[in-house]
């Protein structure tokens, strides 16, 4: 009777996010994208090492790019490790790439992170939004609607446990 592999993995969930995305722009439409990686740099975000914070992507000869993401350096890499905030491209399709290109061209339209997880197949993907920046008061009153629905669900939980 031939042997089988019973291995079960528990995978810890990579999710990073840029909190402040939501914050400071209206989301238009996301797209989801690869990310050209080396070998440290997967590690890395593997092991949840990875933050979004004053990322932006650009487009440059056809092609789509993000600037700023900090990946830390892989403890473990000697001297293959790489730099940490260097420019990574990212993989869409051509059509994809085309309309992001014709939209920024927009006056106020430009192109953040949102997400950077691992996804089913263990690769890294960038989910990015075309965004709206939103003014001062947008921002208050986001906030606003926030802390009630905040409120109104801890006055929900309080009368639920009362039961």
């Amino acid at each position: 009777m031939p042997a089988t592999n019973n291995k079960i993995t528990f995978r810890k969930k990579i999710e990073i996010k840029n909190k402040r995305a939501e914050h400071d722009y209206y989301i238009l439409q996301t797209y989801t994208a690869g990310i050209v990686l080396y070998g440290t740099e997967i590690k890395s975000i593997r092991a949840g090492k990875a933050g979004l914070t004053d990322t932006f992507c650009y487009i440059r000869d056809g092609e789509i790019w993000v600037k700023n993401m900090y990946v830390a350096e892989y403890f473990y890499g000697s001297f293959y490790n790489h730099d940490a905030k260097r420019e990574r491209k990212l993989l869409l399709n051509r059509r994809e790439i085309l309309r992001l290109a014709q939209e920024t061209k927009n006056p106020g339209l430009s192109i953040v992170p949102l997400l950077l997880y691992i996804d089913d197949n263990n690769r890294a993907k960038l989910k990015i939004a075309l965004v709206r920046g939103k003014k001062e008061y947008d921002k208050r009153q986001t906030l606003r609607e926030k802390e009630d629905k905040r409120m109104i669900d801890q006055k929900f939980k309080d009368i639920n446990s009362r039961r």
